[in-house]
């Protein structure tokens, strides 16, 4: 199957259900990735403020804050690339062509300091390989954070057998569902 082929599948596997069926079954998926060791002890995590129909993460990026963490969440830099900015009180807004909640303030730079960078995709296999929205801002932004250990968040139904891969795209460490 190809990767477009693929997108449109878990298109209409998402669209079974709500926004809220959706943020139901989040609770699972980050219980379970808050109970993970790497996560309970990073201390710098690169994470993503979801969309309406991504796991859910804006409790996580709440909880890490109130424990003290730093959060790190992508901005949206040009048509290629995300930078990546901490996060601060009241320093989410909706910015971009794609409406998405996004940090205002400096990029961070040390790459190196981040403990753990959790990722959206549209899909996921469980050896690592994801599949992307196809723009691959992502995929950019890892290439240039090749220590980081990269973690996908998905839901069961995103879980496939397989995911045709080409030499940009970067592999997760691990993948929660």
């Amino acid at each position: 199957m190809d990767k477009q082929t693929l997108r449109n599948l878990i298109k209409e596997r998402k669209q079974q259900f709500s926004v809220d069926e959706l943020i139901i079954q989040s609770v699972d998926v980050t219980q379970r990735l808050e109970q993970n060791k790497l996560f309970k002890f990073a201390h710098t995590v690169l994470l993503y403020y979801s969309m309406d129909d991504e796991v859910n993460t804006h409790g996580l990026v709440a909880a890490l804050r109130r424990e003290g963490r730093r959060v790190l969440l992508p901005r949206i830099r040009d048509d290629q690339n995300l930078d990546v900015v901490p996060v601060s009180d009241n320093s989410l807004h909706s910015q971009g062509k794609y409406h998405i909640m996004e940090p205002s303030g400096e990029p961070f730079t040390d790459y190196n300091s981040i403990d753990i960078a959790i990722i959206p995709g549209l899909a996921f296999t469980q050896d690592g390989k994801r599949l992307g929205r196809g723009k691959g801002y992502y995929d950019r932004l890892l290439a240039q954070m090749p220590s980081v250990y990269k973690m996908g968040l998905c839901f069961p139904f995103q879980l496939v057998q397989d995911i045709p891969m080409n030499e940009n795209d970067i592999l997760m460490d691990e993948v929660f569902v």
